[in-house]
């Protein structure tokens, strides 16, 4: 018999190709590269002073002579944007820099002795879980002088629990597998199997959790410096640019329109990037 005509043969799905499987993370990259290139080269690229008083051209709108316009100081726009991203970058790298490190040796200790030091230290991670970390960052800062050094060290302070979790449940697979075992029984010491063996292997994660977590650190520098608590003027930063520019958003919009596009823009670069090397990353969604 035959099937009835009106079944039509199910055709094969075709394979997606390699530009649709990575351009999320082609545009991710490209987004970080070039914000990252623009606050590098601020010094050499920016086209005014940052910090440059122009009495003669107060809230300019944007023109040639001005990209994306003037303050009510006079100064340029464009070029406060490009210094203010190498001071928002920095406090994302250093501040992931130091929740990852935190984060990594806790998660590999915990993971590999288990037992009391694992209790100690996930009991010590679900109670920095209980205080929201953006407002325990705001209640430490108050007591602090605002400053950009505080503000990294307290943003990668409250910022580790997430990584030492993963850090944790990575180490407590890879430590049962054979090459482990293998080690082990060869008489390697606890610190060789975890520099060799455990540490490549779960860094994979840790990769795409930085990634994610330079947004969220760039996210809380801005909201600080808008609160008056971060990046103090006359420094040029994103979120103190946007303080600034609320003050006269109905007749001069573009002095909060492109820092927060420069945020929006760098924040949905690092997303995009972590997402896809999540997915690159991980096999169990390669599939």
């Amino acid at each position: 018999m035959t099937l009835p005509a009106r079944i039509r043969k199910r055709r094969p799905l075709k394979r997606p190709s390699p530009w649709s499987r990575h351009a999320l993370l082609a545009a991710g990259g490209l987004i970080v590269g070039l914000m990252s290139l623009g606050a590098l080269l601020a010094p050499w690229v920016a086209p005014y002073n940052p910090d440059l008083i122009n009495v003669d051209a107060l809230l300019r709108a944007p023109s040639a002579a001005h990209l994306m316009g003037t303050d009510a100081l006079g100064r340029d726009v464009f070029s406060r944007i490009l210094f203010g991203g190498r001071v928002s970058l920095w406090v994302g790298f250093v501040a992931v820099g130091i929740a990852t490190s935190i984060g990594l040796v806790l998660g590999l200790v915990a993971g590999y002795f288990g037992r009391l030091a694992d209790e100690i230290i996930m009991r010590g991670v679900d109670v920095m879980l209980c205080f929201p970390s953006f407002f325990l960052i705001l209640a430490v800062i108050a007591f602090l002088e605002p400053s950009l050094t505080n503000i990294m060290v307290v943003i990668g302070l409250t910022g580790w629990m997430g990584v030492a979790r993963l850090v944790r449940a990575e180490t407590l697979t890879i430590r049962e597998r054979d090459y482990v075992l293998a080690a082990r029984a060869a008489g390697a010491g606890s610190s060789r199997i975890i520099l060799r063996h455990i540490l490549p292997n779960a860094l994979a994660p840790v990769l795409v959790s930085a990634t994610l977590g330079v947004a969220g650190a760039i996210l809380t520098e801005s909201s600080l410096s808008f609160l008056g608590l971060g990046v103090q003027p006359p420094d040029a930063s994103w979120g103190n640019m946007l303080l600034e520019g609320k003050e006269v958003l109905g007749i001069a919009w573009w002095l909060s329109v492109f820092p927060g596009l420069a945020i929006l823009v760098t924040v949905l670069g690092y997303n995009l990037l972590g997402e896809s090397l999540r997915d690159l990353l991980d096999p169990r969604l390669k599939q």
